[in-house]
């Protein structure tokens, strides 16, 4: 596949299906008019069971055998996976503003090299390593945690845990509350009370368990595996992770969905589970120090403009992010791949005499060789880059 070459990828919208509720936002940006080449949706903005938007994701979902699939905003986003046959979670990409799809995994595996770089396709083939997520939640999230790399490895026979970050991009200006998420036990239970509540579904009693953690638009967070946690709603965030859907929900019910018992806890049971959590006090210093990325400068990429460094190998093994804040024309040319998500600000984006308009939201995947591309913002232009492991 020789026309893949000397172009960004292009990412269009990739519902999935989840046991929560949300995606009002998704659907608004999928169906305001956007300068790309592709047309917008004809829908009705609504909160579903199609919460999330999955980013160059070579990752299935692990979803209920009973999740059903209405002909609602979810199943219309993801048309482009249905009509390649894709199983749910794998992404479709367009090369440039050309709008046939392709299969990014088969894809990725044509051409390892050129689009992940020599040194990761030397130590993880075809595999990004990576899975990103827009998550657009209207209600609390089910209370959870996910497994550590290790665990996963040790008793899952998965090569990768669920190590987590979040970055706010905006908050609902309609919430009853302060926005909000819940992250470590505050007040940690023994593994015999959390075993209790657990059993019988004492939501009030697992809650007295966490603090509100108040967030922000521009915060970034990290979700170590085995760290209990909740997304709390109005929340439209970033979420990068290890390539996983292994997740422990230990709330059953939420927004009127009942989680049916092989969704609960990994297949396996609630005492296997117990061993994923982290019962360690997560203070609020705690939080503040080890959950919370303030962003530190990294390099100058000219006349004002800058990167900033969000997470990187002090965090964790299991993927990077950074920022970049172009404040003028910018020209970069980077030897290693990364999604790109334009956080504020529009611009363009050519590579090969090719111009491609960005606006808020707007998402790609830009390979390791494409060689030398040029940004000019108009006139401010705020760019996520989420980066693999490092190889």
């Amino acid at each position: 596949m020789s026309d893949h070459r000397g172009k960004i990828l292009r990412l269009p919208p990739n519902r999935v299906w989840r046991t929560y509720l949300g995606g009002r936002t998704l659907d608004q940006l999928a169906t305001a008019p956007r300068d790309t080449g592709f047309p917008a949706r004809e829908i009705s903005p609504a909160d579903t069971h199609f919460p999330e938007d999955w980013i160059a994701s070579t990752t299935r979902a692990i979803n209920p055998p009973d999740a059903t699939r209405h002909p609602d905003s979810g199943s219309q986003l993801s048309a482009l996976s249905s009509e390649l046959s894709l199983p749910e979670g794998l992404s479709p990409v367009h090369f440039g503003d050309d709008p046939t799809p392709h299969n990014f995994a088969t894809l990725l595996a044509t051409d390892p090299t050129y689009f992940l770089g020599p040194a990761h396709a030397a130590r993880f083939g075809a595999s990004p390593q990576l899975l990103v997520k827009f998550l657009d939640p209207s209600i609390r999230l089910h209370l959870q945690a996910h497994p550590t790399a290790a665990f996963a490895q040790k008793f899952l026979n998965a090569p990768s845990g669920k190590t987590e970050a979040y970055h706010i991009l905006a908050i609902r200006d309609d919430l009853p509350h302060p926005p909000y998420l819940y992250l470590g036990f505050q007040r940690p239970p023994s593994r015999e009370q959390l075993r209790h509540l657990i059993a019988t579904q004492d939501i009030a009693g697992l809650e007295a368990c966490f603090d509100r953690i108040p967030v922000k638009v521009g915060d970034t967070l990290i979700v170590p595996g085995g760290v209990p946690h909740a997304l709390g709603p109005g929340l439209l965030l970033a979420e990068i992770m290890e390539p996983s859907d292994l997740v422990v929900r230990f709330e059953f019910e939420r927004g009127g969905y009942t989680l049916p018992e092989d969704a609960r806890f990994m297949g396996r049971g609630l005492e296997f589970c117990l061993a994923v959590f982290d019962f360690s006090r997560w203070s609020p210093d705690r939080v503040a120090t080890e959950a919370f990325c303030p962003p530190r400068r990294a390099r100058s990429l000219g006349p004002d403009s800058y990167q900033d460094a969000l997470i990187g190998p002090e965090r964790t093994p299991c993927f990077r992010i950074r920022k970049s804040h172009h404040r003028g024309p910018v020209t970069r040319h980077e030897t290693e791949c990364f999604i790109g998500i334009v956080t504020a600000g529009s611009g363009r984006l050519t590579v090969g005499g090719m111009a491609h308009p960005l606006r808020p939201f707007d998402k790609f995947f830009l390979p390791a060789g494409l060689g030398a591309w040029q940004l000019d913002p108009s006139p401010t232009l705020d760019l996520l880059e989420c980066l693999p492991p490092a190889a």
